[in-house]
């Protein structure tokens, strides 16, 4: 198997026939219900890849040919106004989907909001989004969960904050631009403070990243509601 990606916890190997392979470092890691929930939205029309088969920590899934929106956004292929425009159109066209009952809400918090909602992500920035030919392409749904819009948005737009301050990764004035374009189209924000508690407990954040979690919060101030 050749190597294709490598994440904070998994792995992607290309095993031919047009397919990959996702592979968590976790071996007790079980992709089930990340499978079912892409099934889920592919089902119902949202840009996810296919998946075929799933084994404890192994996913077989449709290989998508393309950059991320990360990479087209390095390289000037995409400006930081349509990449935000992209982001928030995949965010209001994946809250339109029920959760099926079966979807537990987030997991991570003390203080769960209520399981019956839409399918969230909870992880949706640009190097989850791949720019296939036919459009872009959401993948890295282990996160997927039940839930409100307004913690789903929080998070995407929580994140590119972290991107612009600097905390994440080192992209110059650009993750800058892309945070000013998000903020500009995402509307008000809910959920702020359930996002932050939320990011966190994530597991694969540095330390220095979860200290800059309140400086990056407070640059979302000017969208926020109760």
């Amino acid at each position: 198997m050749r190597l294709l990606a490598s994440g904070r916890d998994a792995d992607v190997f290309e095993i031919g026939s047009g397919k990959v392979l996702r592979r968590y470092r976790d071996p007790a890691m079980d992709c089930t219900r990340e499978a079912a929930v892409m099934r889920h939205v592919v089902a119902r029309g949202f840009p996810a890849p296919t998946v075929y088969e799933v084994d404890g920590p192994d996913l077989v899934m449709d290989r998508v040919h393309g950059p991320t929106m990360f990479e087209a956004l390095a390289v000037g292929a995409l400006t930081p106004a349509e990449c935000a425009a992209i982001l928030v159109d995949l965010l209001d066209r994946l809250h339109l989907i029920p959760a099926p009952g079966s979807l537990p809400g987030p997991s991570r918090l003390d203080a769960r909001p209520p399981e019956s909602g839409v399918v969230v992500h909870l992880d949706l920035h640009p190097l989850n989004v791949l720019l296939a030919p036919g459009g872009p392409v959401v993948i890295d749904w282990c996160n997927a969960a039940s839930g409100p819009a307004g913690l789903d948005r929080a998070l995407t737009a929580l994140i590119l904050a972290q991107v612009a301050s600097g905390e994440l990764v080192d992209v110059g004035p650009v993750g800058r631009h892309l945070f000013d374009e998000l903020m500009l189209r995402i509307g008000p924000l809910t959920d702020v403070d359930l996002a932050v508690a939320y990011r966190s407990t994530d597991p694969n954040l540095t330390r220095l990243e979860q200290q800059g979690l309140a400086e990056a919060a407070a640059l979302l101030g000017p969208l926020t509601r109760a």
